[in-house]
Order: C-alpha cells, then sequence, then structure tokens
C-alpha cells in the first residue's frame, strides 16, 4: 500500500533522485503549482512520469484550479477562470443563473484537467467571506451567506464530476473568520461553536456526501483550544466527522505552512493520528520530503477505504466545450452590464 503523502517535484522535470525516492517509498499522490506548468505537452510528461515513478497509473494528481488568483494553469495554454466572487455575485441576481454559471465554468476546468491527465482538483473553496477576515479567502469564496455557499459549491463540484475530475472541499471546518493568512501564521478563531456551528460549518454539512476535504490551518478557540483543527483529534471527531458529518477522505492543507510548528515528520504523524487519512507536503526539500515518508506507515484500516473510495474516478459525461465557453461567457458578460 502507498504512504498517506501528497507530495509536489522540484521542476517541470522530474529528476532521477525524485524519481528514485518516489519509486522506493510510494508516496499516494503528486500535486501541481505553477512551477510545473510550461505547455500542455510538458505537462502531460510531467504527470505521466509521476504516476510511473510510484508504478500506479492511477495515482491521484491534485492541483489548485479555483480561478481567479488560485490558478496554476493560466493564458496564453489555458483559459483565464473567473474568481469564486464572480458566480456569487451573479447568484445575488439570479440564484439559477449563478449555479449555471459555476456549473459550466467547473465542467470547463474539468475539460482541461482531464486533458493533461490530471484528476483531482481543490476546489470548491466553501469558506464564509466575512468582514474584518483576512483577504486569504477574499474573492475565493462564493460569498458570506452559508445557504448560497453550499449551492455554488455543489454546482462547482457537480461541474467537475461530470467531466471526470474530483473536487475537494476546503478548509474544513472554516477558513473564513481567520484573522491572519495560515501560510504566515497560525490563525485563531475566537467564535462561539453555536455560531461556528450555524454559519461556517454549514456549507461543509450541506455537501458532506463530497469524497475529499482539505483541513484548515486554524486554531478554535471553542472547539480545541490546544491545536489547530488539523492536528487535533477532537475537531476531526466531533466536528468534521460528527457535527458536519463529513466521512470521505480527509487530506490536511500543506504542512510546510507556517501556520504549523515542528518537525515535518512530527507534523505528518500528528495529523494522521488526529485523523486526517493524507498529508499534503509541498515545497519540501527532497530530505525532507524522504524523512516524511519514512516516517509514516503505508495506508491501512478505515484510512485506506476511505482513500480507495475517494478515489474512484467518475466518468465523464458528454459536453460541448465550445458551447459551454459561450453560454459561460454570456452569463459572465451581465456582471459588466
Amino acid at each position: 500500500m502507498p504512504r498517506p503523502i501528497i507530495v509536489d517535484c522540484t521542476g517541470p522535470v522530474l529528476d532521477p533522485e525524485e524519481r528514485a525516492l518516489f519509486r522506493a517509498l510510494d508516496p499516494l499522490g503528486f500535486i501541481l503549482f505553477a512551477r510545473h506548468v510550461e505547455t500542455p505537452d510538458q505537462v502531460r510528461r510531467l504527470v505521466d512520469d509521476l504516476r510511473h515513478s510510484v508504478g500506479r497509473l492511477d495515482a491521484p494528481v491534485l492541483i489548485d484550479q479555483e480561478g481567479g488568483r488560485v490558478c496554476r494553469l493560466k493564458p496564453p495554454h489555458w483559459r483565464a477562470v473567473p474568481p469564486a466572487a464572480d458566480f456569487g455575485a451573479l447568484a445575488a441576481g439570479s440564484l439559477e443563473l449563478g449555479k449555471r454559471a459555476a456549473w459550466l465554468n467547473s465542467r470547463l476546468v474539468a475539460v482541461e484537467l482531464a486533458d493533461l491527465g490530471i484528476s483531482v482538483d481543490c476546489l470548491p473553496v466553501l469558506d464564509l467571506r466575512l468582514e474584518g477576515a483576512h483577504d486569504i479567502i477574499g474573492d475565493r469564496s462564493y460569498g458570506s451567506d452559508p445557504d448560497l455557499v453550499a449551492v455554488l459549491g455543489r454546482a462547482a463540484a457537480e461541474g467537475l464530476m461530470a467531466g471526470g475530475v474530483l473536487p475537494v472541499v476546503k478548509h474544513i471546518p472554516g477558513h473564513g473568520r481567520a484573522g491572519q493568512d495560515s501560510h504566515l501564521a497560525l490563525p485563531v478563531v475566537d467564535a462561539h461553536r453555536q455560531t461556528l456551528a450555524a454559519t461556517d460549518f454549514a456549507p461543509f454539512r450541506a455537501l458532506c456526501d463530497l469524497p475529499l476535504a482539505m483541513t484548515a490551518h486554524i486554531t478554535y478557540l471553542s472547539l480545541d483550544p490546544d491545536a489547530p483543527a488539523t492536528l487535533s483529534r477532537k475537531v476531526i471527531d466531533e466536528v468534521i466527522r460528527g457535527d458536519i458529518g463529513f466521512q470521505g477522505m480527509l487530506i490536511s492543507d500543506d504542512l510546510t505552512m507556517k501556520a504549523l510548528t515542528g518537525a515535518l515528520p512530527d507534523l505528518a504523524i500528528a495529523a494522521l493520528a488526529a485523523g486526517c487519512d493524507a498529508a499534503l507536503l509541498c515545497n519540501a526539500s527532497l530530505e525532507d520530503r524522504r524523512a516524511v515518508l519514512e516516517a509514516v506507515e503505508p495506508l491501512g484500516g478505515a484510512a485506506s477505504a476511505r482513500v480507495r473510495a475517494a478515489f474512484a474516478p467518475p466518468e465523464a459525461d458528454p459536453f460541448d466545450a465550445q458551447a459551454g465557453l459561450m453560454e459561460l461567457e454570456e452569463l459572465l458578460a451581465q456582471l459588466k452590464a
């Protein structure tokens, strides 16, 4: 069985040392960033090389193709994907048009990802956009209304799955109240549990049937004042698996983010012990990737079953991408009218 770590590589070409490491220690899957992306043919070769390095041609390959400022695939080779906030703005005038646009957008993203062999998109963002919070979420969110965020998030997820690409809801149980960027520091949220349950948790509860979710590196004082959600057995058991009801595969956010402190192998072990099914390790050195992979045991037990179920690929439905793009552009043009 593979080890429950999702890793990246150094650049657009897999080097021999990385290939040997992946062959020996068998990470569960891979994630791509902008530095891995040059041209469509190059990305296809890299994706193929990554999968061959572990001898699993179905190994998941993830990317953050949200839209707006969080896009790894960009023009001129790929479409400029609008941010989530645009679909929220459209839905404010017509919920049905907003839903349709969010679905079309994700269906078009799925076309591009499937063409490259990328099987998982870290979308939709179900975090709320709340006043006074850090702008790390900002226009990545569909809005401040939990019901609206749930509806548009559902449409986005279904658009991906209709194109054979798996969605990852994030950042569970909710990043919207964070006053700091968790890439740089550990946010601490002091809202009451009842408030969180009625607002932040609500979109995740509405989409708890989806296959994959990514944790938030946030400490919620009313849930567990001693550990961020990623490392908290209490938050994962009582809130994510309990209150929210998510039973799919749970992936940690990137262990190298400054919200977490400590040695990377220790953090990986702690995240898995807390209840994450896999840990995400990005932007780490070859030595750190080796240390983390060597520190964790291969997948087993309930986590193994959740991983197998989560990564069962959906079958793509027929879709006219050119007609879909024209329809999406007509819908979004209403925002400028």
